[in-house]
């Protein structure tokens, strides 16, 4: 038998154990309680590594070793079993609670499916042992809550409590006087009803999806209305490469990963188009969450069809997009007078597609920036090269743009096309080919923007 318990972990060290997808998954709801969290793995996921900076979460590359559980209130271990035997053994000598991720037998604590909405925390658990019913059954509690009275239920419980304390009304009684108070919420007209349990399953007109814009990365970067559209979310589905601090002003929202990265997708596009669909007519406020701009270069507009095609409201949040962002932080115009009166944004993606698109664009008459090419670099230099541009045209990268892994190569189109770059991405890239390169220099003599790494090829 399991006794159901609430931790406040605020401030307290988290020991996780493990370093691939599942620790990372683990470790967002740890740091949604506030954790002090310190992870140990030989090697660790990309998410887990951009909270280093974003959450201060302390990183460890090695094998564990029992002397890491000192000072630690709770230890995640996500690793593998014989490593999470090895967690729970060390933890047992210390009596420290073990979770241990999908591995029941070597746990000690069991976290749980967890709605949070409105000051109302509500955790589902089957003890380890049904991870897939456990979600299942989360999910069902979170659609019968109301979706606009849930707030006002919790104001008039705190009310009510406070004047039961001070008129000494016995606890056992308090119950069927909460339920009074919470009726005549809907008194109309002089009759009671019984307080709604039970949403409506068909189209509510209140839900809606927003299309956000989150920016090059930088929280500072978000647009007012960005952030007063996630302050009143009730479902955020984000992309990757979204920083952890633009999520947490969606406080009173579901958080789901749906992005993809090197080619791994968290869901399909249709099952995007159908879980954002599905939450609005439930009456719920989806944003779905992108980086840059919705509408540059990531599949927004064929979100906005989805939703129009199924009469589902929706509106559009522009945000700053990284193609023109990222050269600007490292001090590149992507227009300038006298040098270049246009620019062009093209995905790198398909190299053959790349070929096609600037196939039209005339060779230096304008600025050419590349997202999502970091990895073909060289032939998508060769393929510009081929088409007639210079070998000389001045090229630059700028990685990680607008955060505080920021850094910036400069160079020639040659030295892209032989490889010659520098730097080695980690996170994304911005490819700026283009006369304009050459005003760095200039234009950063006394510019704040200038970028913690600048390499030349």
């Amino acid at each position: 038998m399991l006794l159901p318990l609430f931790l406040n972990l605020t401030g307290r060290r988290v020991l996780l154990v493990g370093g691939g997808p599942v620790a990372a998954a683990k470790l967002q709801q740890l740091l949604a309680a506030a954790a002090e969290v310190h992870v140990v793995a030989p090697d660790v996921v990309e998410e887990i590594e951009r909270t280093t900076v974003s959450c201060g979460v302390v990183i460890e590359r090695r094998p564990f070793v029992p002397a890491d559980l000192d000072q630690a209130w709770l230890v995640v271990a996500a690793a593998t079993p014989a490593v999470n035997r090895e967690v729970a053994a060390a933890a047992e000598v210390r009596r420290v609670f073990v979770n241990a991720v999908d591995d029941p037998a070597n746990a000690s604590a069991f976290l749980s499916g967890v709605i949070r909405r409105e000051g109302v925390t509500i955790a589902v658990s089957t003890s380890g042992d049904a991870p897939g019913l456990t979600a299942l059954i989360r999910q069902g509690f979170d659609e019968l809550l109301p979706r606009r009275d849930l707030a006002q239920w919790v104001r008039e419980a705190r009310r009510q409590r406070r004047q039961w304390k001070a008129d000494g009304v016995p606890m056992d009684a308090r119950r069927p006087l909460l339920l009074q108070a919470l009726n005549r919420l809907y008194d109309v007209r002089g009759d009671v009803r019984s307080v709604r349990l039970q949403p409506d399953v068909d189209v509510d007109a209140s839900g809606h999806v927003s299309l956000v814009g989150a920016g090059p990365g930088d929280p500072g970067l978000l647009t007012r209305r960005a952030i007063t559209t996630l302050r009143a979310a009730d479902l955020v589905l984000y992309d990757a490469l979204i920083d952890e601090r633009i999520l947490r002003y969606a406080r009173h929202a579901q958080r789901f990963f749906v992005g993809k990265r090197q080619g791994r997708h968290a869901l399909s596009q249709d099952r995007i188009n159908a879980l954002m669909i599905r939450a609005a007519r439930r009456g719920r406020r989806v944003v779905r969450l992108k980086g840059g701009d919705p509408f540059v270069l990531g599949r927004g507009g064929e979100e906005a069809i989805a939703l129009a095609a199924a009469d589902v409201p929706y509106e559009v949040v522009p945000g700053v997009t990284s193609a023109i962002a990222a050269p600007a932080l490292a001090g590149i115009p992507v227009t300038h007078r006298g040098v270049a009166s246009s620019f062009y944004v093209v995905s790198g993606h398909d190299e053959e597609s790349f070929a096609t698109s600037v196939g039209h664009v005339e060779p230096g008459g304008v600025t050419l920036v590349i997202l999502m090419g970091v990895g073909r670099m060289p032939v998508l230099a060769d393929r510009l090269i081929e088409r007639g541009w210079k070998r000389e045209t001045p090229a630059a990268l700028v990685v990680d743009g607008s955060t505080p892994r920021q850094q910036s190569w400069r160079g020639t189109l040659d030295d892209l096309a032989r490889g010659l770059c520098r730097l080695e991405p980690a996170g994304p890239g911005t490819i700026v080919v283009g006369e304009v390169v050459s005003l760095v220099d200039q234009l950063c003599q006394s510019s704040t923007n200038r970028p913690p790494t600048a390499a030349r090829g």
